[in-house]
């Protein structure tokens, strides 16, 4: 066979796999286009705190507000899966991710001044109004923000966020026990939380199909608790965390008052929020909408799809309220 008629053939064969009605030139440039992340720091008195950034400068704002023992990196997926129509953003806290971890003696790591931060973080890159993420360690500092300005927040997306006593379960008995009593040896026992045994668990308990979950995440958040100091920055929170119990009645008497458009969602095979602290929101919001899902503490690891779409829906359908002025 000659090399023309070979090619001839060679031609037909890949004309023929292209499925009828397919076009065989690539995509253009406009079509099925991933929002860009952006990567940033700001100074926050005088601390630099790191945020992810995606999505049109004018659209409505959504705060995503991590967990314990993660950062900004939870959410490194929901992100660019919102930002086509919204204005996304995340900070790490002090401490945690990518922002400055100052020593004990020269910042106080609690739950006040995280919040503090954060507050002040909204103000250095302009956010006037936000809808509110809040995850694990994000409630008592969303929340806090909420309670200060709550003509700032337009929604609440709530993500194994506690704030209710029925949300504390057997897991918090040490911690309990350390609140009571503060001494050294109390401290030094939830030292193993601190582990990568203690975090992979975090990740992959209660999880159906831990393939789902990338080894990444509690990769990264060890290296981050593995940090000169870190620990003891986290054995603080820890011990600070006691102070969020007796503010739920206030932020409970704010969902009563505001009403703020609220979704649930929640893991229900969480160990550390378990599944009894999702339902008392309905007592405070009756018109917020409660989704368990078959899911861990860190559920968007494992329903990412299924929680994007939620929050989707949830979003569009609050868009009026996301969009109103804040001096309203």
């Amino acid at each position: 066979m000659s090399l023309s008629r070979l090619f001839g053939v060679l031609t037909f064969l890949l004309l023929a796999a292209v499925p009828a009605g397919a076009s065989a030139a690539p995509p253009s440039r406009g079509e099925a286009r991933v929002p860009e992340v952006r990567y940033r720091t700001v100074k926050v008195e005088g601390l630099d705190i790191f945020y992810r950034e995606a999505g049109p400068s004018d659209a409505p704002v959504l705060l995503l507000l991590h967990g314990f023992p993660t950062s900004s990196h939870m959410f490194r997926n929901l992100i660019p899966a919102l930002a086509d129509r919204y204005h996304v953003i995340a900070p790490d806290y002090p401490g945690f991710g990518q922002s400055s971890a100052p020593e004990r003696s020269a910042f106080a790591y609690t739950f006040d001044n995280l919040a503090r931060v954060v507050e002040g973080f909204t103000e250095a890159v302009g956010v006037k109004r936000y809808a509110l993420y809040v995850m694990d360690y994000g409630a008592p500092v969303g929340f806090r923000l909420a309670t200060r300005h709550p003509e700032r927040v337009s929604a609440l997306i709530v993500q194994n966020g506690n704030a209710y006593e029925e949300g504390l379960g057997e897991f918090w008995a040490q911690l309990r026990k350390y609140w009571s009593q503060p001494t050294q040896e109390n401290r030094d026992a939830l030292r193993s939380l601190l582990t990568l045994d203690a975090t992979k668990w975090q990740y992959t308990n209660g999880v159906p199909d831990t393939s789902l979950v990338s080894p990444d995440t509690w990769t990264v958040d060890q290296a981050g608790l593995d940090r000169p100091g870190n620990a003891d920055i986290q054995l603080d929170l820890f011990y600070d965390y006691r102070t969020n119990l007796p503010l739920y009645p206030a932020w409970q008497a704010y969902f009563r008052k505001y009403q703020p458009p609220t979704l649930v969602v929640w893991g229900k095979n969480d160990a550390i929020f378990i599944a009894a602290g999702a339902a008392p929101y309905q007592r405070d919001l009756p018109k917020a909408t409660v989704h368990l899902l078959d899911a861990g503490h860190f559920a968007l690891e494992s329903s990412g799809p299924r929680i994007t779409a939620l929050i989707r829906d949830f979003l569009a359908r609050n868009r009026g309220e996301l969009e109103r002025s804040p001096r309203q």
